[in-house]
């Protein structure tokens, strides 16, 4: 029999490349997205194959409905509101969505499908901007310091307890920043490219940023889309920091997204207070050793391929 998957909140970055992963493997697969998402740029480029539904993941009758129909394989949760500054504004939406509405959903599974196999994107916030050792594994303690990374600590503890308690096999994924041409505008990788490729043509000369010193650890989301496959294909389940295990500067974008369109940054950027994050004293950084170890797992992409990939897209976009 063919499999089946579930990808709940298709409509972002993370959902168009599994999708596609899933479609490369003969995975039959349904996607939720809300109504919002719709108009996501990667929706009409999904595989025709996969089958969309409109709906929330806080809507138990629907979840219900559609594990009992479909009896998924599988299952990836990537619903939810990932921009930080809007949790922290809509703190009782952010964690009913991204914390409350996943203990839910664990509870139908266990109900309609036990056998299927359960992924939970989870976030380097969960160690907060504060964390408590560096690299960071999974076994460093969790010490969120926002509304986003308490709901997502709230999910992952939930995960584990399904899956001790319950016998689900569910993994929460501690995904750090993985970009890709289909990164959401509002995100400052995105910000970076897209200006850089408009000043190229001429279209714009000025781009304001927050502090360039601010460092992340960044991959290609197709690599770390890999990595939440293979986490559901291995024996047991467990929990893994999906991540590069280096740090780059937002200035190390410009550097490169601006050299590579032969501009000097210098010469355009400016920097407000308005955009500023604290600087972590202790830098978010993970270690995927476990991954890389227990599921074979290597990211393919470098760092200036991935800045220079996204510039050649937003440069496309221009032209088109």
């Amino acid at each position: 029999m063919t499999d089946q998957a579930i990808i709940l909140g298709i409509g972002g970055q993370d959902g168009y490349f599994m999708s596609n992963l899933l479609a490369g493997k003969g995975v039959r697969t349904l996607g939720l997205l809300t109504s919002s998402d719709m108009d996501s740029e990667t929706v009409p480029l999904l595989p025709l194959e996969v089958e969309l539904v409109e709906g929330s993941i806080s809507d138990r009758d629907l979840l219900r409905g559609l594990f009992r129909k479909v009896q998924p394989n599988y299952i990836f949760n990537f619903a939810g509101i990932s921009f930080i500054p809007y949790c922290s504004e809509a703190v009782s939406k952010a964690v009913e969505v991204n914390g409350v509405a996943v203990s839910s959903l664990l509870e139908i599974l266990v109900e309609e499908c036990p056998k299927s196999r359960f992924f939970q994107a989870g976030s380097s916030e969960m160690f907060g901007h504060n964390p408590l050792a560096t690299p960071q594994n999974e076994q460093t303690p969790f010490c969120p310091d926002n509304p986003y990374g308490i709901a997502k600590v709230f999910a992952a503890n939930m995960v584990r307890w399904f899956r001790s308690h319950r016998g689900l096999f569910a993994c929460t994924g501690i995904l750090y920043n993985h970009e890709s041409p289909w990164r959401r505008i509002e995100y400052v990788t995105r910000k970076i490219t897209t200006a850089a490729s408009s000043i190229k043509k001429g279209l714009t000369n000025h781009l304001e940023l927050g502090d360039i010193r601010s460092v992340r650890d960044w991959s290609y989301a197709g690599d770390i889309v890999e990595a939440m496959w293979l986490s559901l294909q291995a024996e047991e389940p467990r929990d893994y920091v999906l991540a590069s295990g280096t740090i780059h500067s937002v200035e190390n974008w410009l550097d490169i997204a601006f050299s590579y369109l032969e501009l000097d940054w210098r010469n355009h950027v400016t920097q407000s207070a308005d955009f500023n994050r604290p600087i972590e004293p202790i830098p978010l950084c993970g270690d995927p050793a476990l991954a890389k170890n227990l599921l074979g797992w290597r990211p393919r992409m470098t760092f200036e391929d991935l800045v220079r990939m996204m510039v050649d897209a937003d440069l496309q976009r221009l032209m088109s």
